[in-house]
């Protein structure tokens, strides 16, 4: 197989906003992504994810701030003439073209020869694993390997960037997560830098080598999805990535003091009133009689390898997820179990 590593694409956002007339959509983004990263924009509908994945890729024009790639400046740049290459979520596949023409349109554009084009387009279909599928149209195809094609037909391009606006989002639940992994491997193989835009946290968290989470236009934090997922840097961070205990708490120097219970742990320099969070896999459910602060169960859920366990302590809702097959107190609808928070099971948090 020929070498497809492409070097470079390195972007900048600098003071990057967006108006649609009054309507601010993005407030002053500011955002380095690395050349060759896996990078992922996540965030619930209207938070700004996309329109900066426009404004990338020169489907927006640049009005306030500044986008920048490998250095160069791409304001006025037209999408043609940029380094980068997006996948839409529909595909946008030609359906009376074969797979093989569907991949090489690109290429006409470019001074390259039938014999060039036809190498690069079965690089680009090796890559994607559907060698042999060049003669076939769209529509004998499925939904992920359509999705294939379209990821083909951009790569054959050889961009220094590939922008993903949400293209695994009209497959089935399975299918998304064979894909989420093939698209991993690929963006290994070809190492090129990919954005990829998502309002599924666990793509984001699965796929990523870093993550930015946004809100209302503006992003909450930016790091590796372990960094976000163990330590959100607020409140909305927290609610919003997974399944989070939110409590409130009131923290000094030496630990917290969290549903009437003192633990001691770092509270990172927030004192007063503040919160905790809790992940639901890292609180502790115990024997109610070997602990001094007991809930009540109020849904017990089967999930597979967990318990997804619902209860209620000191009128606070909270969720527990328990390892099945794991020792443990009985998880009975209406009983009672012990609770327990373990020191480096607590993230603190300013109001």
């Amino acid at each position: 197989m020929a070498e497809h590593t492409v070097g470079g694409g390195r972007i900048e956002l600098a003071s990057l906003s967006k108006f649609y007339g009054t309507l601010k959509v993005l407030n002053s983004i500011d955002l380095v992504i690395e050349p060759g990263e896996f990078f992922s924009l996540l965030g619930p509908s209207g938070c700004g994810k996309t329109t900066t994945l426009r404004l990338i890729g020169g489907f927006e024009d640049i009005e306030h701030g500044s986008v920048r790639i490998d250095g160069a400046d791409m304001r006025g740049v037209p999408p043609e003439k940029r380094p980068v290459n997006t996948v839409f979520q529909s595909y946008a596949l030609f359906p009376h073209k074969t797979v093989a023409d569907n991949v090489a349109f690109g290429l006409r554009f470019l001074d390259c020869s039938k014999e060039e084009a036809k190498r690069r387009v079965g690089e680009a279909l090796e890559l994607v694993r559907l060698n042999g599928y060049e003669s076939r149209r769209p529509h004998q195809l499925s939904g992920g390997q359509q999705q294939r094609v379209a990821l083909a037909r951009s790569l054959v391009l050889r961009p220094k960037v590939l922008l993903l606006d949400e293209p695994l989002g009209a497959l089935d639940a399975k299918l998304r997560r064979v894909l989420q992994v093939e698209l991993r491997a690929l963006h290994r193989e070809v190492g090129i830098t990919f954005v990829y835009v998502t309002h599924d946290q666990e793509e984001a968290l699965t796929m990523s080598d870093r993550l930015a989470v946004m809100d209302s236009g503006v992003i909450r934090q930016v790091g590796s999805p372990r960094e976000v997922y163990d330590e959100p840097a607020n409140t909305y961070v927290a609610d919003f990535l997974g399944l989070a205990n939110l409590l409130p708490a009131v923290a000094d120097a030496s630990g917290v003091e969290v549903l009437g219970q003192r633990v001691q742990t770092a509270t990172n320099g927030v004192s007063g009133n503040c919160y905790v969070v809790v992940r639901p896999e890292r609180l502790r459910l115990v024997n109610a009689e070997a602990a001094t602060l007991q809930g009540r169960i109020d849904h017990v859920v089967f999930a597979g390898a967990l318990t997804h366990v619902h209860l209620t302590v000191r009128d606070q809702a909270m969720q527990a997820m328990v390892a099945n097959g794991a020792e443990g107190p009985a998880l009975v609808e209406d009983g009672e179990v012990g609770v327990e928070f373990l020191p480096d099971s607590l993230r603190v948090l300013p109001n």
